[in-house]
């Protein structure tokens, strides 16, 4: 089965996935350096498609599926907690 997100929302340290199956994910803007870094509009400007979510100012692309394993930003290495 194929779940694709059907919105994205921000607050101050977490991105909210709203999923076709009726789940939000909330992720840790940590684990995505560039978004915790963007400027709200940078952030609104996402594109959802079946394969995820892209924001071309930031080069950004999340996979629901990495979302749904808690893969973060792979291009450096996160503290993992304790």
């Amino acid at each position: 089965m194929s779940v694709s997100a059907v919105s994205v929302r921000f607050d101050a340290d977490q991105m909210w996935v709203s999923l076709d199956d009726g789940r939000v994910l909330g992720v840790p803007l940590a684990w995505f350096p560039r978004l915790r870094d963007a400027s709200p509009e940078v952030r609104e400007a996402v594109s959802i498609s079946p394969a995820g979510l892209h924001w071309e100012a930031l080069d950004e692309d999340i996979s629901i599926a990495g979302l749904l394993s808690g893969t973060g930003d792979l291009t450096q290495a996160r503290p993992h907690a304790a």
